[in-house]
């Protein structure tokens, strides 16, 4: 039975989280686990972007765009985590409807400007390795630094949170005119979107044309932006004729195209593939890799892989190491 929209009270005002019930014989141990990584990740990406503040030799485009990737993993996780460690120390996580759909909200504006982010890197990327007049901008870095400066930089992450902003205002509307009449229970480890729309009585096909349609512009949209920038730089390096200037432009962009992979391959799995043919255990392992997994790596791959990030964080040890001497040397 289908309700009008937004003419009735909802019947329902508390959501039950069940998280993973499939693994309450061992609760202790997922908690332990999850509380490292959850540790590891805010650790990791706090790192990045104290790194980012403290050493000159990271002041470029590249870097800034990494620490707002930081911020957003660390946001995501913070978002997610506090309810999974619930439900993974005492089974279940009883939430008021509205702090549901908020969680909902700030989940869909960070993953939506997350999405701009990771094009915009690619962008940047695109410029570093080849331009639009094919010419390599590793031989001509002025007009990298002439498109890619600083206020260009600030200014499209500003427009990418407003545009995160706006998606999240669409959600509100569409989720404000729903009737939510049960069940209360929803069979995940945080409010997620298709587990939201279970509780409604409400017809929820216009909903999901909408979402479909704003999927496309905050999801696919900057996915094809990656795809068409790392066709045109495969395309560049591989006319690079030697071995060391194929492998020097390759090494700029690999960590970020891991990241990448690592991010959209969970994304679409989870939301472009029918859910129908989905054991809920297996979508929920797949949430946990880019609400849990994916934040904790993010900074590890930057940091491993990058040579500037270990010459900085050499020297902030060797600055930590020379205070402590000179305290006690007092």
């Amino acid at each position: 039975m289908s309700f009008p929209q937004g003419t009735l009270p909802n019947n329902i005002t508390t959501i039950v989280l069940l998280g993973f019930p499939d693994v309450h014989s061992f609760n202790f141990l997922f908690f332990s686990l999850l509380i490292i990584l959850y540790f590891g990740t805010i650790f990791g990406n706090l790192l990045i972007m104290s790194l980012y503040l403290m050493s000159k030799n990271l002041q470029s485009p590249m870097y800034f765009f990494i620490t707002q990737l930081s911020l957003y993993d660390l946001l995501v996780t913070t978002d997610v985590v506090p309810t999974l460690l619930h439900t993974a120390l005492y089974g279940e996580l009883t939430v008021s409807l509205i702090y549901c759909i908020l969680q909902l909200c700030f989940f869909v504006m960070l993953e939506s400007s997350e999405c701009f982010l990771l094009s915009l890197m690619s962008y940047d990327r695109y410029l570093a390795i080849c331009n639009p007049l094919r010419y390599l901008a590793i031989c001509n870095p002025l007009r990298y630094n002439s498109i890619m400066n600083y206020k260009f930089c600030v200014t499209s992450v500003d427009i990418i949170w407003l545009v995160g902003f706006i998606v999240t205002l669409c959600y509100v509307f569409l989720i404000n005119n729903l009737y939510f009449c049960g069940p209360h229970v929803i069979d995940h480890f945080f409010c997620d979107f298709e587990p939201i729309m279970q509780l409604s009585c409400s017809d929820t096909s216009i909903i999901h044309i909408h979402i479909l349609i704003l999927s496309f512009f905050f999801a696919m949209l900057p996915f094809i932006i990656i795809v068409m920038s790392y066709t045109y730089i495969v395309s560049t390096i591989l006319k690079i004729q030697s071995n060391t200037g194929r492998h020097k432009a390759f090494s700029t962009c690999s960590s970020h195209l891991v990241v990448v992979s690592l991010f959209y391959g969970t994304i679409l799995i989870v939301y472009m593939f029918p859910t129908k043919g989905q054991s809920l255990l297996l979508s929920k392992v797949l949430s946990l890799m880019y609400t849990v997994v994916t934040p904790l790596l993010n900074p590890i791959i930057y940091t491993l892989r990058n040579k500037d990030f270990k010459e900085a964080l050499q020297k902030v040890k060797y600055v930590i190491k020379e205070s402590i001497h000179n305290v006690f040397s007092v």
